[in-house]
């Protein structure tokens, strides 16, 4: 396999990686509230990823298969389209909460 294909992947990996410090150093306390995290992320999960297996399904769009794996989840839901609706909100909530501690404190 070539490394193209996993390079959303890894993209994702990154975010990830690179917001989880602010977990620690800012006290930004996403990851330790794991009911409000999921509970944060439940409605716009669903509604993006019923979007997307529609627009899929209809081929109003599609995933160039060079940088995707393959790997489908079902109703053909790329693999990397779903962690993309996970990880992106989980960075940004990262952030905002880190942002929200800084601001707080004189």
């Amino acid at each position: 396999m070539e490394v193209d294909r996993f390079q959303y992947l890894i993209l994702m990996g990154l975010c990830l990686l690179i917001t989880l410090p602010l977990e620690f150093l800012f006290g930004a306390r996403v990851w330790r509230r794991p009911r409000r995290l999921l509970a944060a992320m439940a409605v716009p999960l669903a509604i993006f990823v019923t979007w997307d297996v529609i627009a899929i399904a209809r081929e109003h769009w599609s995933y160039n298969p060079q940088y995707v794996t393959g790997w489908d989840l079902p109703l053909d839901l790329p693999v990397e389209e779903l962690a993309f609706f996970v990880v992106i909100p989980i960075c940004s909530l990262l952030t905002l909460e880190a942002v929200r501690r800084v601001l707080n404190r004189d």
